[in-house]
Parts: structure tokens; sequence; C-alpha cells
């Protein structure tokens, strides 16, 4: 049996192609292969052949070995949008190449500004007659590795055109702007597959078999062309009006299949949709954030001395509370070793790393890359490397982005900045929390479109909605002013009576607490605001990013800098919510097929009981005042009542003389949404983070783009959820809380008070609207609406219900 052995054409990750962001990849639709996320320039022959097609945009090549296998490595997805703008390619077809031969090289920055993702399938097109066996998969390769070897399973030829006279045939004038590329192709050539008899697509003087995906791309079709779908016998005139309709529907953009994790567009040009991530709405200019690479050299001045660089810095760094691996290290010292100067090894172990990230096909790990080449630029800068020149901000202006670090959002003007629009990211990113907090309206994932606009372009950004107007009409932009200056005057009445002790229309006491990160800003901003309270400090920030945990005096500094802004104001603080889509790489976890369903919150603290331990001595040590400790300590991804009772055993046997804080559990899951009375009974106090209760329910991952505009805490599932903690805590005299994202929605408000939710933790810029919005309500409303809510069956009708009660 023949066997071929197919090597990596670029250096960098390799990964099943199901990791891919685009369907026609993803679901192998033009054949069986693996992926690469690229960290190299370069794309070499995997193997030898003869050059049989070369995209219009320079962006793919397949060769045909003398096996007759035809290989095909496309870089990046939705690479064929570029035009060939950073690619150039360094062969021609009919050209015969050896394995390593350089095929094509690109500008892999420029690319990766640009396209939606860079990750290149390299695939057997021709999969009837090999088999794909030995993939060397999740790991990280080198030019000329061993990928994947191919096994010839039947005999058969390359041909892509017929000698026969053609019986039936139809004409079609492709519309589709880039014409026929790799996905028009393989939609094609997978509807030519379902009929038992041959089609050819004949276009500029050429004929390939509708069945072959690369053949079709071969014929150089574009956009404007005419091409002949011919059949060679009468029942052949099926699948000539089959594919003729697909390529017209092709045109309407309808097969076009959305890569996984795509938001869909809305149908109005001018109108992209993305994913909320803070709520707001702004009217500004486009403008870019570049991210320029730190020039570096490659050669070093000596082993010993770049050691010495690299340790210095590091030290700096790692002073910054910055992700320190040991893998890292280890691969910028050989590099270091090898001659490498210490910035260049830092940054090509960083980047495979990234690369390792960007291939576990999780969205939320994924967030996390950026991270790294924020890290990156830290270390490089330690080194004495310059960095690249600040941005400006334009007053009003709404940056646009593929994705966006910490710490470049952290170096921006917020006060001047109108609004965020990213193509990728996630609404769960530390970078979402940031601009939250600072009440910068935010989207993310609004998809490769969203990088055409031009900078300077006018937008309207509404997250509230989802939406993202481009170039909006004369009439749209004065609408769309006239709505921002309301809201600016609607916000500073707010602001104003948002120092009065909350309470509905109708008497009853609502407390109205803020979420904060850990910062001393943070916390000012929430005071300031007239926020009553910290209803959630997310401790996890404390552990994220840096080489070992922190100490317990570490913990004690930041738990009493927040503090001491809040005054006598309660301070409620979580254990550290770690795991899942949080890891830490001091923390090795087990591996998990779903981490989400793993070591996540209580579960990791309990695992690690050394950590826990820690934390907990910091929170006992806080001061006391009024004879009561201020701080309220929260346990998170609480399941069952027996997690409680360890934690308790804890902090009886921590605490020696001090006053047991009052202890509260998370209602995140189901389960403890359903075991409420028996969770009530053992803490003082409930809180309920809708973000995570919903997806649990819906069983829909909120981090994942294709799903996330229908993670709705408003939907009847998650509200009975509600209802039944609300009932649990009413009866035993405990405290409900919300401190997820519901608690910021304006629709959701009366109807969470409604089913028995006693106090609201939020963004702290949404403090002064949630505190008018309450006083605003009384009691018995607020039952009925909830009531009804409860009736429907649908989180849009929830929402229609809602606005009739706010309009």
């Amino acid at each position: 049996m023949t066997r071929l052995a197919i090597l990596a054409p670029l250096a960098g990750w390799s990964a099943p192609l199901s990791e891919i962001p685009d369907a026609v990849f993803a679901q192998a639709m033009l054949g069986e292969g693996a992926a690469i996320d690229p960290l190299s320039r370069e794309m070499r022959a995997p193997c030898d052949g003869e050059v049989i097609s070369i995209a219009a945009a320079r962006h793919a090549v397949a060769l045909r070995a003398a096996t007759g296998a035809e290989v095909l490595v496309h870089v990046g997805v939705d690479t064929v949008g570029l035009a060939g703008e950073g690619f150039q390619v360094h062969v021609r077809n009919g050209d015969r190449v050896r394995a390593g031969d350089l095929l094509l090289s690109f500008d892999i920055d420029a690319v990766a500004r640009r396209a939606p993702s860079l990750m290149t399938p390299v695939i057997v097109t021709n999969g009837d007659r090999f088999r794909i066996s030995g993939a060397r998969l999740n790991r990280a390769v080198k030019h000329g590795d061993l990928l994947f070897e191919l096994e010839e399973i039947a005999a058969g030829s390359a041909s892509t055109s017929t000698a026969a006279n053609p019986v039936v045939s139809e004409a079609v004038v492709v519309a589709h702007a880039h014409g026929i590329h790799a996905r028009p192709a393989a939609l094609i050539a997978r509807a030519a597959k379902a009929f038992p008899f041959e089609l050819e697509i004949r276009a500029r003087g050429r004929g390939a078999s509708a069945r072959s995906a690369v053949a079709l791309m071969s014929l150089g079709v574009r956009g404007g062309d005419e091409l002949v779908i011919t059949g060679f016998e009468p029942a052949a005139a099926s699948g000539v009006t089959a594919i003729a309709r697909v390529i017209r529907e092709l045109e309407a953009g309808a097969p076009e299949a959305p890569a996984p994790g795509a938001v869909p567009q809305a149908g109005e040009p001018g109108r992209l949709r993305g994913v909320l991530a803070s709520r707001g709405f702004a009217v500004g200019a486009a403008f870019y954030l570049h991210r320029a690479e730190i020039a570096i050299a490659e050669n070093g001045r000596g082993a010993n001395e770049e050691s010495a660089a690299f340790d210095r810095a590091r030290d700096e760094v790692r002073d910054l509370e910055l992700l320190d691996d040991p893998q890292l290290m280890r691969d910028a010292y050989a590099a270091i070793a090898d001659g490498k100067s210490a910035g260049f090894a830092w940054r090509s172990s960083l980047r495979v790393s990234a690369a390792a990230l960007q291939a576990t096909g999780d969205a939320r790990l994924a967030e996390r890359v950026d991270d790294l080449r924020d890290l990156e630029n830290q270390v490089l800068v330690a080194l004495g490397a310059v960095p690249p020149t600040r941005v400006e901000v334009p007053a009003g202006g709404i940056l646009l982005a593929r994705d966006l670090t910490p710490s470049q959002f952290i170096e921006l003007d917020a006060r001047e900045l109108g609004g965020i629009a990213l193509a990728a990211g996630g609404p769960t990113s530390h970078v979402a929390i940031l601009a939250a907090a600072a009440g910068v309206p935010m989207l993310v994932a609004l998809g490769a479109a969203l990088m055409e606009a031009t900078a300077n372009t006018m937008l309207v950004l509404d997250a509230d909605s989802g939406t993202l107007r481009v170039d909006p009409s004369a009439a749209e932009l004065t609408q769309a002013h006239a709505r921002v200056a309301e809201q600016r005057a609607t916000r500073e009445r707010e602001r104003a009576a948002a120092q009065r002790e909350c309470q509905l229309a109708s008497g009853e006491r609502i407390e109205v607490f803020a979420n904060l990160t850990g910062t001393v800003a943070d916390a000012e901003l929430a005071v300031r605001g007239g926020a009553e309270g910290c209803g959630l400090l997310r401790t996890e920030f404390l552990f994220l990013e840096r080489a070992t945990a922190p100490s317990e005096d570490e913990q004690l500094r930041c738990y009493e800098q927040v503090a001491r802004v809040l005054g006598e104001r309660p301070l409620v603080i979580r254990t550290m919510d770690i795991g899942g889509d949080k890891p830490i790489p001091y923390l090795p976890l087990p591996p998990e097929d779903n981490p989400a369903l793993g070591l996540r919150g209580i579960r990791t603290s309990l695992w690690r009981p050394d950590l826990l331990e820690t934390q907990l001595r910091a929170l006992l040590r806080l001061p006391v005042r009024n004879g009561q400790p201020q701080c309220r300590i929260l346990l998170p991804m609480i399941t069952e009542p027996g997690e409680i009772r360890a934690v308790r055993e804890l902090l009886d046997k921590l605490r020696g003389e001090s006053p047991l804080p009052p202890l509260g559990a998370m209602i995140e899951t189901p389960a403890s949404a359903l075991l409420a009375t028996q969770i009530a009974a053992e803490v003082d106090f409930l809180s309920i983070g809708t973000n995570d209760l919903t997806q649990y329910t819906l069983a829909m991952d909120r981090g994942n783009a294709a799903v996330a505009t229908r993670v709705d805490g408003l939907h009847p599932a998650v509200l009975a959820l509600i209802a039944k903690v609300g009932e649990a805590g009413g009866k035993q005299g405990k405290l409900v809380a919300v401190c997820g994202g519901l608690a910021s929605d304006p629709a959701a408000a009366p109807i969470l008070l409604g089913l028995g939710v006693r106090e609201l933790s939020v963004v702290p810029t949404l403090v002064p609207a949630v505190k008018a919005r309450v006083s605003s309500l009384t009691l018995a409303a607020c039952r009925d609406l909830a009531q009804r809510a409860l009736e429907l069956d649908s989180a849009e009708a929830v929402r229609s219900l809602a606005r009739e009660m706010l309009s």
C-alpha cells in the first residue's frame, strides 16, 4: 500500500481541522487533513509534486503528488478578501517542486490584523482515494516536521474534465465578489457528489469536474465571469439545475456557511451585529489601534549577557504580577543558548504558547492570547526596547480593532473614548470587564466586516441592542446625537439623586451595590456613583497572570484598600473563582474535555485547600467595624450543602478569636437553585450569578458568539430557578442578591425584585441608573410582572412584556 508523508508547510501549532473557525474547513467539506496556527511567514511544499492551482488572491496553493494525491494549503480564513495584499507567490502553475521548497510568503502581522483567523488547513481534496493516518496534532511543529501520512485506498484518475459531448447545460454569471475560491468550490463540489453522474463546469476556455474543489479553484473564476454547467446524459439535467441554484444562492450569500462562533450580520447594509460586552450608546468617528510590533534584534551579545538581561526584565515584570511559566523559560533560555537575543528568544517562546491557546478551540482561552501578547511587550520594554507610540484618542472616537489587551485599554483615555467595537474578542474577557467598569460601551465578535470600515467614518454604536451602524445618514446622525444628549442629561439627574438610600416607591428597602475588580479607582467610582456597598469583589484577578499565588499579606493589602474606600459600606468578597475559563499557570489542573463542567470555583478551592486557607486567613484579618466584620465571604459555584460545611469547618479552625464573617453561597447552577432551601439553611445570604446560571440552564456557552445573542437571563426557565431561590431565601429570612449581568439590565430589575431579590450588584457606572429605576417601582407591580413573565415561553416574550412596563 502506497504511503505519502505530508510535512508541515508552516512552523506553528498543529491542530484538528475542527478547530478552524470556518465551517467549510472545520466540517471537512473540502477534504480531511490538519490545521496549523502559523508562527512563520513562509509556506513551503508539504510534499514533492506539481503545482496545480494557485489562488488568484495568492493565499492558497494546491499540489498533486506522484501518487495522485491533491494537497491544498490555504493560509488563514477569509483571506481571499485581502485580494492578494500581503502575499507573494514564488511558484507558477505547472512547476514541479520538492518537499520544503518555498511556495509563498506573507506578511503574518498584516494578515492577522485583517483576517478572522490565521488557522491554515492542510487538506487532501481527493479523499475518496486516500486515507489519513498518524496525524501529529496539538503540538508545536517546524517546517518539514511530519504532519500526517496518506494511504492510497483506491485507484483512480485525477481527471478534471470529460471528453464526451454535453447533453444538458446551463450558463450562470458569477456575481460573488471573490469568484470561485475555496468556500464556494467546496459547496459546489459537495452538491455535485450527491449525484451519480458526471458534471463539469467550464469557464475561461477550460473545464473542471464539479466534484473537485481544487479543479474548480484552478479555473480562476472571478466575480462577473460566466461559467457553464454541463451534464453528459439526460438524467444529469437535475444535477445541472441544482448546481446552478447553488451558485445563484451563493451570489445572495445563502450557502456561505458562517464560521463556528461567527455572529450573523444584520441584513441591512452598513449595520453589523455583535455581542454585548459593556452597555451603552455612542456616536463617533472610527479610529484604529494598530498594534505596532516592537523592533528587536535577532542575534544576541552572548548567552551570559542575554540571560542576565532576561532575568532582570523578568523580575521587573513579575513585580507587576504578570505571567511567568517554566515552559516559556526553558524555550527562551534554549534560544538564548543558540545565540539569539533575549527579546527574540522571549517573543519566539511566547508565541508558541499563544498558538497553543488558540489551538484549544476554547473561545474563552483564545481571549487570553492577546494577554500573552501584551506580556510579550511588557518584557520587551523591560529589556530596553522602545514601545510603540501611544495612540491618541479623538474626542468621542469609537475604537475599531480585531481585539484589545488589558494594558492597551488602560493606556487609552477612557474619558475621551466614545466606545469600542471589536471584530473578535469575547464578552467575558478582562477587557470587557474593564470597559464596563469605566462605562465605555463595547461590542465584540462583530466579524471581519468590521475591519473594512475606514478611519474617520461616522459610527453609531448601540451596545444595548448589539448593533453598529456604519456611515449612517444625516437623519440617523441627528437622531443619534439627540439620544446621546438626552442620555447625558438623564445620567446627570440620576447621579445627583444616587447618594440617597435606595427604596421602592412603595417604601421597601432595596440595596444597590457595585461589582468591583479590586482597584482603588474602581471602588472610588462606585462610591461617587452612590453604591451602597460592594456586592462582588472579584479576587481571581489577584491570582491570574503571575508565576506564584499571592501571599496572605498581599491579599490583605488589596482587600484593605478597597475596604478603606468603602468606609462603613458592606464588602462582599468572593473567594477565588479559578478553573474553567480562568486557568492559572502555577495550578496545573487535570486535563478536562469540558473545563466548564470540571474543577471550577469552590471545587478548585477544596481540591487545593492550601490556596483557600491562605485566602481565608487574609479575609479573617480584615478590620471589624461596629463590632461586626465589614467583610462578607461569598463562595462561588456551589452545587450542594456539603461544600459549604467544608468551608465553615476550615473557617472555624482558622478564626481563633476573630468574629466569623457572614458566609454566602453563589447560586450559579440549576443544581444549587433546585437545592436553594437546603443551601439557604447553611449560609447567611444567597447571591445569584446569572451569567453562569443562564448558560448552564440553557446549555449555551456565553463565550461562544454563535449563540451569545440567545444566552438571555430573562428566559423563563432561568426566571423559574431564580423564583425558587427567592422563595427559599424569603421563607428562611436570608437575603437574596443578584450579582450577575442581569442585575445591570434595566428590563430585568423589576422582574428580579418581583421574584424576591432584595439586593442588586451592578457595574459601578450603572449604579445611578439602577437606583433611579428601582425607586420608580412598586413591589406589587414588580410581583405582578414577575408572575406574568414566568408564564411566557421565551426570553423575547419576557423582554417584550418588560418593555411594556418601561414605556
